[in-house]
């Protein structure tokens, strides 16, 4: 695995306390894995923890995977998410596409490799996102720079 994606923060969202367990001891070697029981928790865990990819279960007590995902775009719009469900609903695919802007759909119980896979896929596309978002910034000072030196030599 790339060195830099090991360090990676997942957090995963469910109720289901087993599911969080079995999430942890399967991922804690790969990735700092942080899990909330339920939308409370995760949000207090994104105040104070740089969070990279999210993976959240659709169908929990207080609401739903896409709803949460859809609630934190605004706070974390660099942030892979990905909602992992039990249920085939074409309505609840169809939404987290378009309102939780989900990387992935993922089928419950999740097989562990292919879960790895997509979750390196969907950190490998955090990095570059974050990598193109710094050029952009390193461009637009480069920009003003030269702008003010060019305003410097017309003054002269």
């Amino acid at each position: 695995m790339e060195q830099s994606l090991q360090y990676s923060n997942v957090l995963y969202v469910d109720d289901e306390i087993h599911n969080l367990n079995s999430f942890k001891a399967c991922f804690r070697r790969d990735f700092t894995v942080f899990t909330a029981t339920g939308v409370a928790e995760a949000l207090q865990l994104l105040k104070t923890q740089e969070i990279h990819l999210i993976i959240t279960d659709q169908r929990m007590p207080e609401t739903t995977g896409i709803e949460f995902l859809e609630s934190i775009i605004e706070d974390h719009p660099d942030t892979i998410r990905m909602l992992l469900t039990g249920y085939a609903d074409i309505t609840a695919i169809v939404d987290a596409i378009n309102k939780g802007r989900v990387f992935k759909y993922i089928q419950k119980p999740w097989e562990e490799a292919h879960l790895r896979q997509t979750i390196l896929e969907g950190l490998t596309l955090y990095a570059a996102n974050r990598s193109k978002k710094q050029m952009a910034e390193k461009l637009e000072e480069n920009n003003r720079q030269m702008e003010f030196l060019l305003r410097q030599s017309l003054l002269s």
